[in-house]
């Protein structure tokens, strides 16, 4: 049954940070804002850093590292690099509208338009899902030899017990996902100790350049992996509620704008949460390939095969700590990607239709083509890459409606985009989906 929207979620589109939550004058609020500005923006960056730490990650930068060597870094640097200009930009237009991106896109554009985009949103969700639930069931299934399906059942049921956290307070969830990336972070850079990496070997990846259609296909698996489209919607809903700020055009006060210090800060404290919850991620993911490609390529080529032949080849050459040091990463990543892709479900249907479905049956729902590829046999780490290709395709259909609302001055007030900032993220969606035609012409063409 459908419930009330959020105000997120309203498919009304209100003036840029206006007045509508409380009685009392921008100038009464600014002391409390001020006070609790620090401890209050730094957070929804790292529920978002989350999902790009996932299972999906593991899986397309363990194949790219064992595969190519250090030869895709570059591609995975430039994708961090995007991500944080998405994140930033997703999180300002929460700041500035106090609507996440599926909310802001209902009220502007038509039904047709609406309801195609949350068809593909709902989409990535579930491919998303995969991932994550088939990432954590190849981990149990390594750590303790649950059988896939199982694991897949008993991480779906885990990721329900995780979502009331949430509802007991949104601080403590964002603990909980920084508190997991730190993990995940720490687990890894041991890993790259351990594998000794030389510095010139790593450097020479930083180098643009491909090494035939099979270095594109995972070129493009390591970008929708990396650029994650559901995170894109969720940061502006983490961020949407946080201030009662009047920022808006016209919204009184003197010419000289007393608010523009304030707006500066809030803008610079948002960029600082994206920088470091982005670049932990980005470390993780680099250490990763890194480490892979050290171990890996051309010793134990195999170890790309999948998951699980990479983790008995960590065994093998670093030791029993690293095999189990990466098995409990993966575990990690999938219980925290999944919950992370729950609530982002949320957030799409919300925004973008004004409604909810019960917890339950959205886990259910999404889980199901994660349980039929568990059960079915199919290679899981193969339908961990496939997904993340998937995924690059869902991030135009994110990223074009992002770069139109927060370019336009109606919608964003003083926090509208700078002219550099708009043209640099046009010319990531000119890449994007650039790459997505070359990953079809490559897949379909042979």
């Amino acid at each position: 049954m459908a419930t009330e929207p959020t105000s997120a979620e309203s498919g009304q589109l209100d003036p840029p940070r206006s007045s509508r939550a409380s009685g009392r004058t921008p100038g009464e609020r600014r002391p409390r804002l001020r006070a609790g500005l620090s401890y209050s923006l730094l957070g929804p960056a790292f529920v978002a850093a989350v999902a790009y730490v996932d299972p999906g990650n593991f899986a397309t930068n363990v194949q790219a590292g064992a595969t190519f060597g250090p030869l895709l870094l570059w591609v995975l640097l430039t994708a961090n690099v995007v991500a944080m200009l998405l994140q930033y930009l997703s999180a300002k237009l929460g700041v500035a509208t106090g609507m996440s991106l599926p909310a802001v896109c209902r009220a502007r554009y038509r039904r047709p338009v609406v309801w195609g985009l949350w068809v593909q949103a709902e989409a990535v969700v579930v491919m998303t899902d995969l991932a994550e639930v088939v990432g954590g069931a190849i981990a149990l299934n390594l750590l303790a030899g649950v059988p896939l399906w199982l694991g897949g059942v008993l991480v779906g049921a885990v990721s329900l017990l995780l979502m009331p956290m949430r509802g007991r307070g949104r601080r403590r969830f964002e603990v909980l996902m920084a508190a997991g990336l730190a993990c995940l972070l720490a687990l890894f850079l041991g890993q790259v100790l351990g594998a000794g990496a030389p510095l010139s070997e790593s450097v020479d990846g930083l180098v643009p350049r491909l090494s035939g259609a099979d270095s594109l296909v995972l070129a493009g698996g390591i970008v929708g992996a990396t650029v994650m489209p559901h995170v894109i919607y969720l940061h502006s809903a983490l961020t949407s509620d946080r201030y009662s700020l009047d920022l808006s055009p016209g919204a009184g006060g003197p010419p000289e704008d007393p608010d523009r210090p304030l707006r500066h800060r809030l803008l610079r404290h948002v960029r600082t949460d994206v920088l470091v919850a982005m670049g932990l991620a980005g470390a993780v993911n680099v250490a990763l390939l890194v480490s892979a490609a050290t171990l890996f390529h051309p010793g134990a080529p195999g170890a790309a095969d999948s998951l699980a032949a990479a983790h008995d080849a960590y065994g093998r050459l670093v030791g029993p700590l690293a095999a189990l040091a990466f098995a409990l990463a993966l575990l990690v990543s999938g219980l925290a990607g999944t919950s992370v892709g729950m609530y982002a479900g949320e957030v799409v249907m919300g925004g973008f239709l004004g409604r909810r479905i019960p917890v339950l049956l959205r886990r259910l729902v999404t889980m199901i083509p994660a349980i039929a590829v568990l059960a079915a046999g199919a290679g899981p780490t193969q339908s961990l890459v496939v997904s993340q290709i998937i995924l690059s395709f869902g991030i135009p259909f994110a990223l074009i409606p992002l770069v139109l609302v927060t370019r336009d001055r109606s919608v964003m007030g003083r926090w509208v985009n700078r002219r550099a900032t708009t043209c640099g993220a046009w010319a990531v969606s000119v890449v994007v989906v650039a790459l997505n035609v070359a990953l079809l012409t490559s897949v379909f063409g042979g």
